[in-house]
């Protein structure tokens, strides 16, 4: 009789079945000792969702343009998870963070007196005191420190005493706003313990790295900083916020090319004091938004498919580990009963 090369003699066959079942007999029919489950890392049948983070640049009166653009995330299901904001950023930023959505935020924009938040006061240090600002930010808030904010929320600032970048996760809103928000030679400098703070755009116009630390998967970066576009500002506002721009140019290029997306308003003709703009800013940044929506579901879509392919990798790294030990775990009599093919109660993984 021919036979395959799998096969085995019939007497050899014979005995194989006795002894394999002697083997299974010897065991109480139980199956081959497998690892306790409870050591096991648990695995997610599917990826995680995906945290989107926003960084909200400065540009004064620009930033109403941050309200827009929030707006239309919100409603295309991508509201952002955490935010961090530079100077006009950080002043909606501190207001989504707290709980309002957009159409709540637009509300208070477009009722904002500029009367409740500019304090003229001659100094040295600058025209506006920034004490208005920074109540109105606490007002607005409910007077909750950063740490308490309903979304996770940072604001970047720069230190006066040696440029540092420093980012602000705790303690007073209002008064991190403030400092984040103040103009060199506008508003008079913010000292918060030991040192002074300034405009955080001076260092990082749009606060990418901010987000990212946070613990945003994708960063949107809205973009409504100044560019020098080979024009003399007409007034000296408009001068300081140009030459913030320029020092900050290089450094906010730098951080920009880390961000996964970036809305980019068209909002330069607006300037930094110029309030009546508002709802042209707002809409701007919905236009701007919309724009970029099909960037932003490709990027979603490409990170949900490399986090699903990584968790169906471990999924089956684990299944192979596990069917491993149940080889090993085996006795003598039970292996040979496999090499007959009638013991499978270690089938391998598919």
């Amino acid at each position: 009789m021919r036979l395959t090369a799998f096969s085995l003699p019939l007497a050899a066959r014979a005995a194989v079945t006795v002894l394999a079942a002697l083997a299974l007999a010897a065991c109480g029919g139980t199956t081959p000792t497998r690892p306790d489950a409870s050591t096991e890392a648990p695995l997610s049948s599917s990826a995680t969702p995906i945290r989107v983070g926003i960084a909200l640049g400065g540009g004064a009166a620009k930033g109403f343009a941050h309200i827009g653009v929030i707006k239309m995330l919100e409603a295309n299901g991508f509201a952002p998870a955490v935010i961090s904001g530079t100077s006009a950023g950080s002043v909606v930023g501190a207001l989504y963070a707290s709980g309002m959505n957009a159409f709540e935020m637009q509300e208070k924009a477009v009722a904002l007196d500029e009367a409740k938040i500019r304090d003229l006061q001659l100094s040295s240090g600058g025209l506006v005191l920034g004490q208005k600002l920074e109540d109105y930010v606490n007002e607005q808030v409910r007077r909750k420190p950063l740490e308490q904010m309903a979304k996770p929320f940072v604001v970047v600032a720069t230190r006066l005493e040696d440029g540092e970048r420093t980012v602000f996760a705790r303690g007073n809103t209002g008064q991190a706003v403030r400092a984040s928000s103040s103009v060199p030679g506008v508003f008079q400098p913010v000292t918060i313990g030991k040192y002074h703070f300034v405009d955080g755009g001076i260092v990082s116009p749009v606060p990418v790295d901010a987000a990212r630390q946070l613990g945003a998967d994708i960063v949107i970066a809205v973009d409504i900083s100044n560019k020098a576009r080979g024009q003399t500002p007409g007034n000296m506002l408009g001068a300081l916020n140009q030459s913030i721009a320029i020092m900050g140019q290089k450094l906010g290029q730098a951080e920009l090319a880390r961000a996964d997306v970036i809305i980019t308003p068209q909002v330069l003709d607006i300037g930094p004091a110029d309030f009546s703009q508002r709802a042209s800013a707002i809409v701007e940044g919905e236009k701007a938004a919309l724009a970029a929506m099909p960037k932003i579901r490709e990027r979603i879509a490409q990170l949900q498919a490399e986090r699903s392919k990584a968790v169906a990798q471990a999924q089956q790294k684990a299944a192979e580990a596990q069917h491993q030990a149940c080889l090993d775990n085996r006795s003598r009599l039970q292996k040979l009963a496999g090499l007959a093919k009638m013991d499978d109660s270690c089938a391998a993984p598919k």
